[in-house]
């Protein structure tokens, strides 16, 4: 269960740094953060596709989503300058409690 839960968390990091060069690829005109993109999202999901031989899918992609869709608003915040507003932090908090809401309905 350790290495599904590595491979999860490898995919949510590589789908985060892809997601931020998506911004910084201007619309795919920046070669460089273009290339991160394509082949940040492929490792994304060579890796999450080896955590779903472990977890069930619908709790793998909803961590998956949730947590990336966090991590991507801190990550804008944090290094990209992006305001920080109640509502924003309001949503990711919401989501993040969904990926529990989630995990505690498939457990047995």
């Amino acid at each position: 269960m350790l290495t599904a839960w590595l491979w999860l968390l490898a995919a949510i990091a590589s789908e985060v740094v892809a997601t931020v060069n998506l911004k910084l690829s201007a619309g795919f005109s920046r070669p460089v953060p273009s290339m991160i993109v394509v082949v940040g999202y492929a490792i994304s999901f060579v890796f999450l596709s080896q955590a779903l031989k472990t977890f069930d899918l619908g709790i793998a992609y909803a961590i998956w989503a949730g947590l990336g869709t966090a991590a991507v608003v801190l990550v804008g915040v944090a290094l990209l300058g992006e305001p920080l507003t109640a509502i924003k932090a309001t949503g990711a908090g919401l989501v993040v409690a969904g990926v529990v809401l989630l995990n505690l309905g498939g457990a047995p």
